[in-house]
C-alpha cells in the first residue's frame, strides 16, 4: 500500500453488458442487440447486473444503451420505447435489491443512432429531444445519469444539456480513436469534448469504449478539466466493421485483454488521478473481480460516490 493510494476514493462501475448479454442468449445476436435480450430474457440481465455487484462493483448501468427511439424506429419497433426503458429499470433494481455494499444506478444516454458513427447522429435539436425523451422515463429510476460512447461535441452537448436538467449527478464519457486517444471518433479534439461537456454542467469526465492504450492517451486531456475524470475501455480488436444496422458478430475480442493486462491499464489510470473506473465491451466479470482485488489490494477505497 502506497500513501498516495491508502484511502483514496474510487467508484467501480460495472463491467460491459451488450457482450455479456449475448455470450449468455440462447439466441444469435440481432440488430437490436441488448434491446432484445431484454425483451427475450430479461433474467439474463439481471443476473448479469448481479454478478458485477458480487465481483464488488458500486455503479451499474441501466441495459438501455440500444433501445433509443432512433434505433426502434430502424427496426420498426418504436413502440418498445418506453416497455424497454422501464424493463430495463425493474432489472436494475431487482440486482441490487439485496446488495451487501452501496450500489447506484445509473441511467444511460448512449449514440442515438449507432455507435462510434457521429457523421449519422441527427441535429442537435433533434438529438437534444430524443435524449431529454429518455432522460423523462428514466429519471425517477436511477441515481445519476451516464451519458457514454459519445463521439463527437454535438452528441456530448446534447447528451450532457438532457441529463443535467433531471437535476441528477451526470458523468460524461467520450470514446476516441483508438490510434489516437486525443480525438473524438469525429475526428475532434477530446479537449473540446471535455470543454463541451463541462461548459453543460457534467460533474465527471470520462473516456470509454476505445482501446485501453487509447484511454491511457487520453488521461492528460482529462486530467485537465479539473472534474473528477476516469475511463472504461472495450476489449475489441478494432470497430471499423460495425455499421449502423448491424450486428456485434462482426467484431471480435482482443485474446491479449486478460482480466490481469486489463486491471494494470486501469491502475495506470488510477495513477494518473482517475476515479471512476470500469469496462465496457468484453470486458466482464472475470475482469471487473480482479480489478475490484487489485483496488483493494492496493489501499483503495471502492465506494459508490466521490465526496467532492
Amino acid at each position: 500500500m502506497t500513501d498516495a493510494a491508502k484511502g483514496r476514493q474510487i467508484v467501480l462501475l460495472d463491467g460491459g453488458m451488450g457482450q455479456e448479454l449475448l455470450k449468455r442468449s440462447a439466441s444469435a445476436p440481432t440488430s437490436m442487440w441488448s434491446a432484445q435480450v431484454m425483451l427475450d430474457e430479461p433474467e439474463i440481465v439481471e443476473a448479469v447486473h448481479r454478478d458485477y455487484v458480487a465481483c464488488g462493483c458500486r455503479v451499474i448501468t441501466l441495459n438501455t444503451y440500444s433501445a433509443t427511439l432512433e434505433r426502434l424506429q430502424r427496426e420498426k419497433r418504436a413502440e418498445l420505447f418506453e416497455p424497454l426503458q422501464k424493463g430495463a429499470i425493474r432489472a436494475a433494481r431487482a440486482a441490487v435489491s439485496d446488495a451487501r455494499h452501496g450500489v447506484r444506478i445509473a441511467g444511460c444516454l448512449p449514440p442515438l443512432v449507432a455507435s462510434y458513427r457521429p457523421d449519422v447522429t441527427p441535429p442537435y435539436d433533434e438529438s437534444l429531444a430524443a435524449y431529454r425523451a429518455v432522460v423523462a422515463v428514466e429519471k425517477e429510476g436511477v441515481d445519476l445519469f451516464l451519458c457514454e460512447t459519445l463521439a463527437s461535441v454535438k452528441e456530448v452537448k446534447a447528451a450532457t444539456t438532457a441529463a443535467i436538467e433531471s437535476g441528477k449527478p451526470v458523468w460524461t464519457s467520450m470514446t476516441v480513436r483508438d490510434e489516437d486517444g486525443t480525438k473524438l471518433r469525429s475526428g475532434e479534439a477530446l479537449a473540446d469534448g471535455v470543454a463541451a461537456a463541462k461548459a453543460a454542467g457534467a460533474d465527471a469526465v470520462l473516456v470509454n469504449c476505445s482501446w485501453p492504450e487509447a484511454v491511457s492517451q487520453a488521461m492528460p486531456v482529462l486530467t485537465a478539466s479539473g472534474l473528477p475524470f476516469g475511463g472504461y475501455a472495450n476489449g475489441f480488436t478494432g470497430i471499423e466493421a460495425l455499421q449502423p444496422g448491424g450486428t456485434v458478430e462482426e467484431l471480435r475480442a482482443r485474446e491479449d485483454l486478460t482480466p490481469e493486462v486489463y486491471s494494470a491499464h486501469v491502475l495506470s489510470w488510477v495513477e494518473a488521478g482517475a476515479s471512476i473506473v470500469g469496462g465496457c465491451c468484453e470486458v466482464g466479470p472475470a475482469h471487473m473481480r480482479e480489478l475490484a482485488r487489485r483496488l483493494s489490494r492496493g489501499g483503495y477505497e471502492i465506494v459508490e460516490n466521490l465526496n467532492v
